[in-house]
């Protein structure tokens, strides 16, 4: 901490003080804004994964001032968040509004759920999803845009031609060996066409 501290300086009494253990009306209003998320966990050992979460404003629900249902729509089953949660309940969570500079952290514990009385309230398109994450809020804290602001990420002039990141077919084709192109393109075209919820 000595080393890391001659590089970098104390964070401002300010920095320290925007840290909260409940989620506020700003919180609130930017969950209930927030089309996706990264959800960050680890295993027992350490091991650590980022998955992206989204769906439409508002599919994330605040329950009260320090909890979350987060549900769990249909992915590829790999399941590794879920596994994570299994063995380490600690997450961290970023949630981010279209066209906002800043991002929303949300630190926490979390247990999964899957009785229809609490999936009832998450359905989507008429399906109810598997589980759902009930999140214990533990730090919630605002995040300034200079990352955005950076990376120039809600800017149109900034984004990807079309073709110029290799579809996620050819990507699965190439990258495995295990399939052709032309049937992943098919099945990820189908994929979310068919199995978004």
């Amino acid at each position: 901490m000595d080393d890391l501290r001659s590089i970098y300086p104390e964070p401002t009494a300010l920095a320290v003080a925007k840290q909260f253990d409940t989620l506020d009306d700003f919180a609130r209003l930017f969950i209930a804004r927030s089309p996706f998320l990264v959800m960050a966990t680890a295993d027992a050992a350490g091991n650590c994964d980022a998955s992206p979460r989204g769906d439409a404003p508002g599919f994330v629900v605040v329950l009260d001032d320090r909890r979350l249902l987060i549900p769990d729509r249909p992915g590829n089953n790999r399941v590794d968040s879920l596994q994570n949660l299994a063995a380490n309940p600690k997450l961290g969570l970023l949630f981010f509004v279209p066209g906002v500079l800043e991002t929303l952290r949300v630190n926490g514990s979390a247990t999964l759920v899957t009785d229809t009385a609490t999936l009832g309230g998450l359905a989507a398109q008429d399906r109810l999803p598997k589980s759902a994450l009930l999140v214990t809020v533990e730090e919630v804290f605002f995040h300034c845009g200079k990352s955005l602001k950076r990376s120039a990420l809600w800017d149109p002039a900034r984004h990807a031609t079309p073709g110029e990141i290799p579809s996620l077919g050819r990507i699965l084709a190439r990258q495995t060996g295990r399939i052709g192109e032309q049937e992943a393109e098919t099945r990820v075209a189908h994929a979310y066409e068919a199995h978004l919820y």
